[in-house]
């Protein structure tokens, strides 16, 4: 098949891959939340209810009257009918509990701002599945996993609460979410804005589509992560790559690389790119997860993790054997941070699950993110962005074909001066923030920088070791929300 189109290498915000095409940083995208193992869901810390609503399987069309159960969480322990609001975090590709709970800044200001919360699950995660089991069993039934449906569903669902929960009816909702959650609440806020008075998109890259930004923008700022954490990191990593060409070019050489890699099976000739692009997305990873404290998502990490990884990178001109031990540690450090692994194994960021099909498969329609390298400007093997690649090995896995350009004929690209009321934050750590709105618009589409931050550091719990660059953020993002609560009210009062 020859190299993976690096667009969906990169995007499933740090989950597992299925789309051969979707290597590290596409697959990046989906992944930030999802574990590789689905019942590694960490234990309900929120006190929240769990409930359902029957949705339209579609909700533009008229000849099925076939229905789904999405499932929603509510906590209002804060929750103020006067004067209150409804913080509703707009799902993305994963299970809504893993996101509830990872998203602590939405529970740190709920008191402040009066606010019920709602955490929506997307169409085709979770449990929110079309067609229960069949929903993943072929294009026919994947036709309804869009953004466009799961807006609607989000506008179906406020409008069920407004009218079900006493109180709430003439009540402000602000949209939240992260990374795809954050393009949904961004996209939301734009599509029905006499349901949200306002939208928080954080890391939401939603100029990461056809040429709005260059290609090669995401894994520049990966590299230069890597570049600015310790001295020639992100040269050693550079020379890694021909290294590996080197040594694996003997049958010896593929032996000791198994070894030296401590690799849970045998390398052959055939699984040399795989391995590369395995490596490739650790970096992506660890990128996106560069978080000022140990933290515990797919992996258990230390503090500022590239920092760690690379101190055993420090020397680039070494022997191929020396740098592939280097690189071993510094692997090493993701992967088994904390000692109970006892060997690496390749596929692991190729487990399929629900989560990840429905994500390539998103991948392969809409979200189609163009990703490209050159060697230069990054730190990875020079690769440009390869559509007919993609839409061939989509082709092959779902039958369907990529439309580049539907995305930004649906939501504007860059012509959003029209729309009002949303903050876009950006970690600069973060390589999605290429993709994001990182200059306000107008003085009302905004944007929030975060110096020291990875992606979305803004939604996480408040931690004592949170750098000053999030906690202004987060100040500026409560004090935006407030006005736009205070605005509601006052409109509502002036037509009383």
């Amino acid at each position: 098949m020859g190299r993976r189109p690096l667009l969906l290498l990169l995007l499933s915000f740090l989950a597992p891959w299925a789309t051969k095409a979707l290597r590290p940083a596409l697959r990046a995208l989906g992944s930030l939340h999802l574990p590789t193992n689905p019942t590694s869901l960490p234990a309900v810390a929120k006190n929240y209810s769990v409930l359902y609503f029957q949705q339209k399987v579609d909700h533009f069309g008229f000849n099925t009257v076939k229905t789904f159960n999405q499932r929603y969480l509510v906590a209002d322990k804060y929750w103020k009918k006067n004067g209150g609001s409804i913080l509703f975090y707009t799902g993305n590709e994963g299970d809504i509990i893993w996101f509830c709970n990872n998203t602590g800044f939405m529970w740190d200001v709920a008191e402040e701002l009066k606010a019920m919360l709602v955490f929506a699950e997307h169409r085709y995660y979770g449990e929110s599945l079309p067609f229960g089991d069949n929903s993943f069993k072929d294009s026919r039934h994947l036709n309804f996993l869009t953004s466009e449906q799961a807006l609607a569903d989000f506008a179906e669902l406020i409008k069920h609460l407004k009218r079900t929960i006493p109180g709430a009816e003439n009540q402000p909702v602000i949209a939240i979410g992260g990374s795809y959650g954050g393009m949904l609440a961004a996209w939301f806020r734009m599509k029905y804005p006499h349901m949200a008075v306002g939208a928080l998109a954080a890391s939401a890259p939603i100029w990461q589509f056809e040429d709005l930004v260059p290609c090669g923008v995401f894994m520049k700022i990966v590299t230069t992560d890597f570049r600015k954490s310790g001295p020639h990191c992100s040269e050693s990593i550079r020379r890694s790559w021909d290294a590996i060409n080197r040594l694996s070019s003997t049958g010896s050489g593929l032996q000791w690389l198994t070894g030296a890699l401590h690799l849970c099976s045998p390398l052959t000739s055939q699984d040399i790119q795989h391995l590369k692009d395995w490596i490739s997305e650790t970096w992506v990873n660890l990128a996106m997860v560069d978080y000022p404290y140990a933290s515990n998502f797919l992996q258990p990490l230390p503090a500022w993790p590239i920092k760690v990884v690379c101190q055993y990178l420090k020397n680039p001109n070494v022997s191929d054997s020396l740098l592939l031990q280097n690189i071993f540690q510094a692997l090493n450090v993701y992967y088994n941070y904390s000692g109970q692994v006892k060997c690496l194994n390749i596929s692991e960021t190729a487990t399929s699950s629900l989560g990840t099909l429905g994500w390539s498969y998103q991948a392969c329609t809409e979200v189609v993110m163009p990703f490209c390298t050159n060697g230069v400007d990054d730190m990875f093997e020079p690769h440009s962005w390869n559509l007919k690649e993609l839409s061939d090995e989509c082709f092959e896995q779902w039958g369907v074909r990529p439309r580049p350009s539907w995305i930004t004929t649906m939501y504007g690209g860059k012509n959003i001066s029209s729309h009002s009321n949303i903050v876009f934050s950006n970690g600069e750590l973060d390589p999605w923030s290429g993709g994001g709105v990182t200059k306000d618009i107008t003085d009302t589409l905004v944007a929030v920088t975060i110096s020291e931050g990875a992606h979305h550091l803004d939604l996480r719990a408040k931690n004592a070791l949170d750098p000053t660059s999030v906690l202004l953020a987060r100040a500026l993002e409560v004090r935006h929300m407030k006005n736009w609560i205070r605005d509601f009210y006052d409109r509502a009062g002036k037509q009383h």
